[in-house]
């Protein structure tokens, strides 16, 4: 399924659901909000989007703290479930999506290689949902396949 299909289909779900979506994005820069924007009313259903590259906008923006970047770094799942609770907290979504990784293709680390991403989804007054993944491929191909996997966790969410 490409890119554009993924967010059509999950605009339908959320609508369906009465639900708008906010998302919070280090590694992939705004690509998830570029695909979700790029679906013609996806202003019903799409709030906003933080980019977060660095640590003092995950900190200043999102409510990501200090502490949890201190003592797990911006690639774990601690600090995705901070900027997915964050973005709620700082939108009028229901449901948030965060993704921080390593893009490559420097800056990985023996303990977080490059390809590594950290993904979480919050649904409000709900559960915080966080997991890790392993990409292959060059610094577009990671990017490519967080932005997949990320959206289709939303589209997964909001069928239960």
């Amino acid at each position: 399924m490409t890119l554009d299909a993924l967010a059509t289909r999950l605009g339908t779900r959320l609508k369906e659901k009465g639900l708008v979506l906010a998302t919070a994005e280090s590694c992939t820069g705004g690509w998830v909000a570029q695909v979700v924007t790029s679906v013609s009313g996806s202003s019903e259903w799409f709030d906003r989007g933080f980019v977060t590259y660095s640590n003092d906008a995950k900190c200043e923006m999102i409510g990501v703290r200090a502490e949890t970047l201190d003592h797990h770094g911006a690639v774990s799942e601690e600090t995705a479930r901070e900027m997915a609770a964050g973005t709620l907290a700082a939108s009028r979504a229901q449901i948030a999506l965060a993704i921080t990784g390593v893009a490559g293709p420097t800056g990985g680390t023996p303990q977080k290689p490059v390809g590594m991403v950290c993904f979480a989804w919050a649904v409000r007054g709900g559960a915080v949902d966080a997991t890790t993944k392993h990409f292959a491929g060059d610094r577009e191909a990671v990017r490519r396949q967080s932005v997949e996997f990320g959206l289709q966790g939303v589209v997964d969410r909001v069928q239960r």
